[in-house]
């Protein structure tokens, strides 16, 4: 396989100083509140305040799964069931990153908003432009465990999405296996983006920057109430747009980014919410930097290669991505205890990536690389719809909240990808010379049509007595997938599945803050790809784990700490014939057992605090191969650390001013299968300095504070990739 789809398809896609808003206007309702986007009335949120294990944060804020955070710390989440719940009464692992933390740390995409968040190593693959990488729990899900308002934005091949962090109102990472609501997805656990809503006050808002490499930005936030007449209902709008050019690390590797997202709900009345999402964006960009082992982890005979080196031709390479959605949120409360929600998105993407891809030595003593030819075309639509049904019951003593849903998926890909060996020329890495054009020759080595269609009905109950909190579910999904050979029209080949997952937790609230708590959950990943061994489609993957792990919110205290262990496994792995290479088999497995501890505090009114810590054990426990089990797979840490702190003055003459800092920890990982070649472990430092008066809001942000130069991961000794250089933005912001 090209060492371009290596990194593509490895076993291992800003925020703004606002107040919290509410997403609908205050009003008074005849019925009881079911929905996680409305503000609830007084007396409701009197009776859930009174059973929440944490105090009231502050007055006049109501959270809500779909709506800002207050600070650092969210108090509810919709990612682990599906409906309006506390995270403490949630016995799985939770992780929510807020516009706030967003604004503290201003990430340039998405897998740098993961940074400080346990279980998760952000940015597999270092500087690159490209795309957003992490690994959950020591397993790639960035493909399949990416969801933009809790609908799956799934990739394979080079079709991948991207999300904008200007966008992001919350960032809830689940983990653990989540197919019993979500259908096909990661075994480790899901990233599920929070788009921003229509608020019910006025936002008009502008923010611009600029980074040492010259990278440049410029972008606006505008929205609120639309004056309507009382009998057509209320309506609410929002515009978020950026436009980002400029150079970045590398030498003629810029990052370019285009996108607009306007949004509207409406309100015909008290009990229908009725919200339409769109966004547009353009990304033009260059490939990703492969380089070998040697001459980045370890000094070739020369010496490093610098990491400002681009191994491409700018003539040839390019790498650019047009990507359009469309979808809507509908939720009517049907009764007083009965409320139903139908979620929707169409979305389509194109990417094309042209270029010269580094391929090992040619001579290291005279400081050339070899290089091969090039490209791939990927055009893939998805279509999400998701029908849920939430009634809220007693029997007895037991308080139970019982979800039925139906969702459809449907994803559809073109995928062209063509490469030539040894018809692109060496190229000097201390002294490169650019210019030619070599064109790609001969047929593709993939020209193919994949479509995937998946329907899927879950169960789950809440069920509530006392301080115990039951949650079963199950989930039936059928799938089918569709292989075709996009020149002649040909099916290569055709499957149909049909799998259960499911799911049991529970977790106890003590009157001190403690919740300990327990889980067992199963799931699948309906992959698409061909079994060279048989030459037919792949069988789903399929994950199960165990879970066991507490979760403590002082009393008092505007924060909480979580810890968890758990056992994972991810069965039905495609592992290579060490007798045959072209031969596969989907005996393999691979198990990760750690440990995960997280706080986040709004420690006082000034000080904001995020620390986490990941220790695992992850290894191929069935190979093929005998010689790979007990390995580590490459690229991937198994200890990550992580600490943020953000401090603001509130009086005195330094009132506005802010500082805060953190420190990351990423352990060491292999370059190669059999666990020889190591890539060291990097401590890196980030630095944040912002002060706001009246409406305005300066900050500059570093990361990667001493300039450390470290190879973020190798996925083979021929495919390393640098980490990002220090990298310091200044920006400006206006509010009113």
């Amino acid at each position: 396989m090209p060492q371009a789809s290596l990194a593509q398809s490895s076993a291992q896609s800003g925020a703004q100083n606002l107040p919290p808003v509410s997403v609908t206007a205050p009003e008074v309702r005849r019925r009881a509140p079911a929905a996680a986007t409305r503000t609830a009335p007084r007396r409701v949120v009197q009776a859930v305040n009174r059973n929440k294990p944490v105090p009231q944060r502050n007055a006049g804020f109501v959270e809500t799964p779909r709506g800002p955070v207050n600070g650092y710390v969210a108090g509810r989440s919709s990612s682990g069931t599906k409906t309006n719940t506390p995270i403490m009464e949630t016995p799985q692992s939770v992780s929510v990153i807020g516009a706030e933390q967003i604004r503290d740390q201003k990430p340039n995409k998405l897998d740098e908003v993961l940074r400080y968040t346990a279980g998760v190593r952000a940015g597999t693959f270092g500087a690159d432009t490209r795309n957003d990488w992490w690994l959950v729990r020591g397993f790639k899900s960035d493909d399949v465990g990416l969801f933009l308002d809790g609908l799956q934005l799934f990739y394979t091949s080079y079709a991948s999405w991207k999300l904008q962090p200007p966008n992001m109102e919350r960032v809830e990472v689940l983990r653990g296996p989540s197919a019993v609501l979500y259908g096909g997805s990661s075994p480790s656990g899901i990233v599920n983006v929070i788009s921003k809503l229509p608020p019910a006050e006025p936002i008009r808002y502008v923010e611009t920057g600029v980074n040492n490499f010259g990278n440049a930005y410029v972008g606006f936030d505008v929205g609120g109430p639309v004056a309507t007449q009382p009998q057509d209902g209320k309506l609410f709008y929002r515009v978020v747009g950026q436009v980002q050019n400029g150079p970045t690390q590398v030498n003629f590797t810029p990052d370019n980014n285009y996108f607009i997202a306007p949004s509207f709900t409406w309100k015909p009345d008290a009990d229908t919410t009725f919200t339409v999402l769109a966004s547009a964006s353009k990304q033009d960009t260059r490939g990703i930097n492969f380089l070998p082992y040697q001459g980045t982890v370890t000094n070739a005979p020369f010496g490093k290669i610098p990491t400002s080196f681009f191994v491409g031709d700018p003539n040839v390479d390019k790498f650019t991505r047009e990507q359009e959605m469309l979808g809507y949120q509908f939720e009517r409360n049907l009764t007083d205890d009965l409320t139903f929600r139908q979620n929707a998105r169409f979305a389509h993407v194109d990417v094309t990536y042209r270029g010269y891809v580094g391929n090992g030595w040619d001579n290291i003593n005279t400081a050339t690389l070899n290089r091969y030819n090039w490209y791939a075309k990927n055009t893939a639509n998805q279509a999400d719809l998701d029908n849920q049904l939430e009634y809220r019951f007693g029997t007895g003593p037991v308080k139970h909240t019982m979800l039925f849903g139906v969702d459809l998926k449907g994803y559809q890909i073109d995928d062209y990808q063509a490469f030539n060996f040894s018809t692109v020329p060496s190229i000097n890495v201390l002294n490169p010379a650019y210019g030619t054009n070599v064109p790609i020759t001969g047929a593709p080595f993939r020209n193919l049509q994949i479509t995937q269609k998946q329907a899927g009905t879950y169960l789950q109950d809440q069920m509530k007595l006392g301080s115990f909190t039951l949650v079963l579910s199950g989930r039936n999904d059928w799938v089918e997938t569709t292989q075709a050979a996009r020149d002649t029209g040909a099916t290569v080949d055709q499957r149909n599945d049909s799998k259960f997952s499911g799911r049991a937790g529970l977790i106890y609230n003590f009157d001190n803050g403690i919740a300990p708590y327990v889980s067992y959950a199963t799931s699948y990943n309906p992959i698409i790809g061909i079994n060279s061994a048989t030459n037919r489609l792949f069988l789903p993957e399929t994950g199960k784990q165990a879970e066991i792990g507490v979760k403590v919110a002082p009393k008092g205290f505007d924060g909480y700490f979580t810890a968890s262990l758990f056992d994972l496994k991810r069965q039905n792995v495609a592992t290579t014939d060490p007798s045959n290479a072209l031969l596969q088999n989907q005996t393999g497995e691979v198990t990760s057992r750690g440990i995960e501890l997280e706080a986040v505090a709004n420690a006082t009114k000034e000080l904001k605090l995020i620390g986490a810590f990941t220790a695992y054990h992850l290894f191929t426990s069935k190979d093929l191969d005998p010689t790979l089990v007990g390995k580590t797979p490459t690229n991937t840490p198994e200890l990550l650390v992580s600490g943020w702190a953000d401090y603001t003055f509130k009086e005195g003459p330094l009132e506005g001013f802010g500082f805060g800092g953190g420190v990351r920890y990423i352990g060491a990982s292999w370059a190669d299968t059999a666990n020889t070649l190591e890539v060291p472990a990097v401590v890196l430092g980030d630095l944040a300095l912002h002060y706001e008066w009246q409406n305005w809001r300066t900050a500059l942000n570093v990361i990667n504070l001493t300039d450390k130069i470290y190879v973020a991961s190798c996925s083979t000794a021929t495919s390393c990739f640098y980490g990002d250089r220090r990298r310091i933005t200044a920006s400006v912001s206006y509010k009113w």
